[in-house]
């Protein structure tokens, strides 16, 4: 028979995200912690975070309304493990709300939108206007000039 696994990573925690911890209800706070002793001694990894947050991780709580991010990160040098799981929050996801949080925790700033997403929404130079007309080098319109077309007594051919 097999005990509970040993810890690969030490555990800390922003105090606000204790904070967050302790004021979650009561299921919510169990499957979290259960999820915790997961990731510390590794046989689970939430999916990595992308953006401003790369470098994070979210684990589910509660199937999609809650959410724990936390980061792997070098552990003090008094700790007996290298690296440490570093919880920032845990909040409920509806409205992106612990993403906003946690980016507010880490000091990152706001950014509304992607370099791709910005590139997509803006207008193409091509449809911009200019200052001036372009007309040189630009093909001109021209009425389309009928071919002869010669009788055959097979028929037309054009």
């Amino acid at each position: 028979m097999t005990g509970p696994a040993e810890p690969v990573y030490s555990l800390s925690f922003d105090p606000r995200a204790l904070n967050d911890l302790l004021a979650a209800p009561a299921d919510v706070r169990d499957v979290a912690l259960s999820r915790l002793q997961d990731a510390v001694t590794g046989q689970r990894h939430g999916p990595e975070l992308t953006g401003a947050l790369a470098g994070f991780r979210k684990i589910y709580i509660d199937s999609a309304r809650w959410r724990m991010v936390y980061g792997l990160r070098p552990a003090p040098e008094t700790s007996a493990h290298r690296s440490e799981v570093f919880v920032v929050a845990l909040r409920p996801r509806a409205q992106y709300e612990i993403y906003k949080v946690v980016a507010e925790r880490l000091g990152i700033e706001h950014r509304p939108l992607s370099a791709l997403a910005h590139a997509a929404r803006a207008r193409s130079p091509q449809t911009a206007a200019h200052p001036y007309p372009i007309t040189a080098g630009l093909p001109t319109a021209r009425p389309a000039t009928p071919s002869p077309v010669s009788l055959h007594p097979r028929g037309p051919s054009l």
